[in-house]
């Protein structure tokens, strides 16, 4: 398993903090490379997050409303996964 971190981009140097305001995807879901994941709102200006890769989205670490900083992990992607695949036959 191949897992992915997703992480709060670079900020800018006067905004020390953002906070997470609605996920695009729920775990398990397929997530295409570049797809916006979550936008996050500072004091100045909302971002878009895109997924680093893609995959399915396996874990969210940081719920809706959470407090984030920089380079901070917010969620996890598996990208050798397929969402909804049944079990390999033993």
């Amino acid at each position: 398993m191949a897992i992915v971190d997703v992480k709060v981009p670079q900020l800018s140097e006067s905004v020390a903090e953002a906070t997470l305001l609605n996920w695009k995807k729920k775990p398990g879901e397929a997530v295409a490379q570049d797809e916006i994941l979550i936008e996050i709102e500072t004091d100045k200006v909302v971002l878009e997050v895109p997924a680093p890769s893609a995959g399915v989205l396996s874990q969210i670490v940081k719920n809706d409303g959470d407090t984030v900083t920089a380079d901070e992990v917010i969620a996890k992607i598996d990208t050798e996964a397929t969402a909804g695949a049944a079990a390999p036959a033993a």
